[in-house]
């Protein structure tokens, strides 16, 4: 562009020179004309720069792991006057990390037309991608002068985590909430509040279970069996804070987040709501939500998403600890990404739970913790970055 603003300058000195020695009404025309060139150039360009619209279009802004999908970028020119060349710069991060990638779009853009571009992005870990035009770039069609348009135009879009399968065995307590109403649909109990199926009398049942009024009925023994109360204080504590730096940052929040996911699905299928405690950065402070069923993990996970901010700041968990020193529950789950020993001790000694376990995301197998038997009360599972079904075996939760 430096080289066109030159040659037009030497243009224009050829012509007062050659209008100089040459008195005929050509020579003043040309000098016109070629001086005139650049001052249309620069005030068309300006007003196209003035009625210029930049938007992304996303088809669909949840997308799951390894997908490719669409992103287009929309450039209207609302002008009378067309722009010949366009240089968008576009940008792009997942915040779990803020390591950006860039390239550049170019495009004419028509008067009174909108140019669309479609270019294809892919993410091999979870979280928010986003995406935005750091700048637009517009060229006059002699490419003599340039303007910068549209600046800091942007879109997201969420990389969704997936699930795993993980063995275990779901333990029933006597620690339920007496006041629910939520009982299990497959298996039986010992609460005479709620009926969960009728059968025949065996040698055995007790008589107290008896139904007389129907087995006075059908003139034989009807037993009623008790339903089970599945409304347990079950709680997953989730470590969003980043311990990692490097290439492993993004691998090993992305195994935190499919950690809990795995265990939340796992609790689920085995008729077991639960809790869960989680910082919230968006408004900077620890909260809880409740997830009974598939409807509210999936809630959660789209609040878990927008919570999240590009600084990823998060507050160390003893902070939690520390402000709610009286937790109660009948199972407790901690996933994090460090074997603090000072969090770890804080959990095995002053909460409360029948049964309690730490999920620890290794980023490599030099890099597992090992107890040694440190903790008294709680189970340290190391899961691996990336294999999460072959860490989590037979957990007792």
């Amino acid at each position: 562009m430096l080289l066109t603003k030159l040659l037009f300058i030497v243009l224009i000195i050829i012509c007062i020179l050659f209008y100089i020695l040459y008195l005929w009404d050509f020579a003043l025309v040309l000098l016109i004309v070629v001086t005139a060139l650049p001052i249309i150039m620069f005030i068309t360009t300006y007003i196209a720069k003035k009625n210029i619209t930049v938007e992304f279009a996303v088809k669909d802004k949840n997308i799951t792991k390894n997908s490719d999908f669409p992103v287009q970028l929309v450039v209207t020119n609302n002008s009378i006057f067309p722009i010949g060349k366009a240089n968008a710069k576009i940008e792009y991060y997942n915040v779990f990390t803020g390591q950006l990638s860039a390239f550049d779009l170019y495009l004419p853009v028509q008067a009174k037309n909108s140019q669309r571009v479609t270019f294809r992005l892919c993410s091999k870990f979870c979280g928010i991608i986003k995406i935005k035009t750091s700048c637009l770039y517009i060229y006059d069609p002699l490419k003599i002068f340039k303007f910068k348009a549209a600046e800091n135009i942007s879109t997201e879009v969420n990389i969704l985590p997936d699930g795993h399968e993980i063995s275990g065995i779901v333990q029933y307590t006597d620690r339920v909430n007496e006041e629910s109403d939520i009982f299990s649909e497959h298996r039986p109990g010992d609460d005479p509040s709620e009926v969960f199926d009728l059968r025949e009398y065996n040698p055995g049942d007790k008589l107290n279970k008896i139904h007389w009024k129907l087995s006075s009925k059908k003139d034989e023994f009807i037993v009623k069996e008790y339903s089970m109360p599945i409304d347990v204080p079950c709680a997953v504590f989730l470590d969003l804070k980043s311990y990692t730096s490097g290439a492993y940052d993004l691998p090993v929040i992305d195994t935190v987040i499919e950690t809990f996911l795995s265990l939340s699905q796992f609790l689920l299928d085995n008729e077991r709501g639960h809790s869960v405690i989680f910082f919230d950065a968006s408004q900077n402070c620890f909260t809880e939500e409740y997830i009974h069923d598939t409807s509210d993990l999936n809630k959660f996970i789209k609040k878990l998403f927008s919570s999240f901010t590009d600084s990823m700041d998060c507050l160390p968990p003893d902070k939690y600890f520390f402000d709610n020193p009286d937790l109660s529950f009948a199972s407790f789950t901690y996933i994090s990404s460090s074997a603090d020993q000072g969090v770890l001790g804080t959990i095995d000694e002053d909460i409360d739970a029948d049964i309690k376990n730490a999920f620890i995301i290794a980023e490599s197998e030099k890099k597992l913790f090992e107890t040694d038997g440190a903790f008294s009360s709680l189970n340290i599972t190391p899961v691996l970055v990336g294999r999460i079904s072959a860490s989590i075996k037979d957990i007792e939760i």
